[in-house]
């Protein structure tokens, strides 16, 4: 299973900025976006976690390709972040910036509870990249890149030292992906 897992940077800032009703407004207006981008490329919105959302590519249908559909959609968002910026700066003199992590591996989920928190070090390995990550940065581990490598093109980001991590990890700064 991939996870996918982004976060609005700065959103702190931003809200002591804006009107309640208008952060609304635009944070909603991101998560939709977001959200739509990733059931395009076959992602399930597992929770959204204060600005962050968490999306997993294998739940309820484990496919072969689903760590190139998760490092396509995350690519997309980035795209789809900019026209969405557009029209923010356009209505509201506002940007949202948003930072990635994208990671591979075994994840426990439960089929009777599909609420229940994923259970997995992939989990958290995707949520330790998208903190390593810089603004507008798609950070992959390193089993998602084995997965994925003829069909992006990467410069490396690590070997990084990620909180609750042993050992340093092997991780690759997204670039770009081929289209499908």
């Amino acid at each position: 299973m991939t996870i996918v897992f982004t976060d609005v940077v700065g959103s702190t800032a931003l809200g002591e900025r804006l009107d309640p009703e208008l952060l609304r407004r635009v944070m909603t207006m991101y998560f939709d976006r977001m959200r739509a981008v990733l059931e395009r490329h076959g992602g399930t919105v597992e929770k959204y976690i204060g600005d962050a959302i968490v999306a997993v590519f294998g739940i309820p249908e484990l496919r072969e390709d689903d760590a190139l559909r998760a490092v396509r959609s995350a690519s997309e968002m980035r795209t789809a972040l900019e026209a969405l910026n557009a029209e923010l700066e356009e209505r509201h003199g506002v940007r949202i910036e948003a930072r990635t992590g994208v990671n591979t591996g075994e994840v426990l989920a439960e089929d009777d509870r599909p609420d229940a928190p994923l259970t997995a070090d992939a989990a958290n390995t995707a949520a330790r990249l998208e903190q390593a990550a810089g603004s507008g940065e798609v950070l992959l581990g390193d089993t998602t890149y084995r997965l994925v490598r003829d069909a992006v093109a990467v410069e490396p980001a690590g070997p990084l030292e990620l909180k609750g991590k042993a050992d340093p990890q092997v991780v690759w700064r997204l670039l770009d992906v081929a289209s499908a």
